[in-house]
């Protein structure tokens, strides 16, 4: 579908997605963030739903400005995928001892390494700025310099929620991995602290929705946040690429017969900001729960833990910002789906799939999401679809 267009205070709301389908709250925090001064413009994902301050599947670019919680408390959240050399025929039947390796090799939810992970063991990491990168973690906000140790023992960590590690096949027979995750517990104690700091601002006192407090250009504020912003999106980078190597790791050990091989690592942030130019204007453009799909580059849209993921292409649409979704976007909140299915549902809904079906994972149900087709369909002029891959291994924390 193309776009929809919206009213909206300070610019028109670009949907890819038909207003009536989205939240009342949702819609309500889009129109607020339409009218902060500083926005030059607003795309809508077609995977959007309600969050904090802004809403998840939106990009919101603006002029000298960015609001800290349109990026979202999980600083450069996103995705890697791998295609690997393996087939489907390389796969045993019975899946549970590889799900049980990747487990050992990469700690999920509150777990971490015991010691911190060393990228020099990886045949072919790129360590070059690993030293570099955590000598300006002397520069970063001093609230959070006490969580330093804590910081590197969750590097290559996988964490909870929505964040996932799979073996996944896809329509041609090719075995993939992909995983997703962020900047773990650092980057969003940077994110928080950022946001308390914004919200005191005199600037922002008379907003609509206090959530929406913004640092401005040539302040010292945005100085820092930006600072502290770029270093947790590079740990999230690294976070996902070491994690990326581990499950290389079980993938060499597990099927040495096969000798497999590995292409390029694809990865994308979907929480973040970039400096990008539009209409003549050098903007600062926040992407909360999308991805960059500028023309030719390659991203990853997952669906649910029973669901299909794309591998994409982007068709750099402008008036999308060059955008498009990072998933397919909830429809039900968590609790909700709690309260609405049970474990039984959650394991008819994961048939096939090697994952955990307990009730600690429920309100991860396929069900709780947007039906990731109808997600693809309202994207058509926004990427190409390149591959598509179905999950037989999801781990979850």
């Amino acid at each position: 579908m193309s776009y929809t267009e919206v009213p909206g205070a300070n610019v028109p709301i670009r949907m890819w997605t038909d207003p009536s389908t989205v939240e009342d709250a949702a819609m309500q925090q889009l129109r607020n963030v339409a009218t902060l001064p500083w926005i030059k413009g607003l795309a809508v994902m077609p995977d959007v739903h309600y969050g904090k301050g802004a809403t998840v599947g939106s990009v919101i670019a603006m002029k000298d400005a960015v609001c800290p919680a349109a990026v979202g408390v999980d600083i450069g959240c996103g995705m890697s995928a791998v295609r690997t050399s393996l087939t489907a025929n390389d796969l045993p039947g019975d899946l549970s001892r590889l799900r049980s390796k990747i487990e050992q090799a990469i700690p999920v939810g509150r777990g971490m390494h015991d010691s911190p992970v060393d990228p020099g063991r990886f045949h072919g990491f790129a360590t070059a700025g690993w030293e570099g990168f955590w000598g300006r973690f002397d520069g970063v906000a001093e609230a959070v310099k006490f969580r330093r140790e804590r910081a590197m023992v969750q590097m290559g960590t996988l964490g909870a929620g929505n964040h996932h590690c799979e073996v996944s096949v896809s329509s041609d027979g090719s075995v993939w991995l992909t995983l997703h995750s962020g900047s773990r517990n650092i980057g969003k104690e940077l994110a928080e602290h950022h946001i308390g700091v914004a919200q005191k601002l005199p600037h922002n006192q008379g907003l609509v929705d206090r959530d929406l407090a913004v640092f401005v250009s040539d302040t010292p504020q945005m100085a820092a946040y930006r600072n502290d912003l770029y270093w947790a999106q590079e740990y999230a980078k690294y976070n996902r690429s070491i994690m990326m190597a581990l499950l290389k790791d079980v993938i060499r050990k597990e099927f040495k017969k096969a000798r497999p091989t590995f292409e390029p690592e694809i990865s994308c942030h979907h929480n973040y900001v970039a400096e990008e130019r539009y209409d003549g204007m050098d903007l600062l453009v926040t992407r909360k729960g999308a991805i960059r799909a500028n023309s030719g580059d390659l991203g990853i849209i997952p669906g649910s833990m029973g669901t299909a993921t794309y591998i994409v292409k982007g068709l750099g649409n402008e008036k999308a910002f060059n955008s498009a979704s990072h998933g397919a976007g909830r429809r039900m909140s968590r609790n909700a789906a709690k309260k609405r299915f049970t474990a039984r549902d959650l394991e008819e809904q994961t048939r096939g799939v090697e994952c955990r079906k307990d009730s600690g994972v429920v309100d991860e149900i396929p069900a709780a999401y947007k039906p990731i087709e109808q997600v693809m369909e309202n994207q058509r002029d926004l990427v190409e679809v390149v591959a598509k891959l179905k999950q037989v291994v999801c781990v979850k924390g």
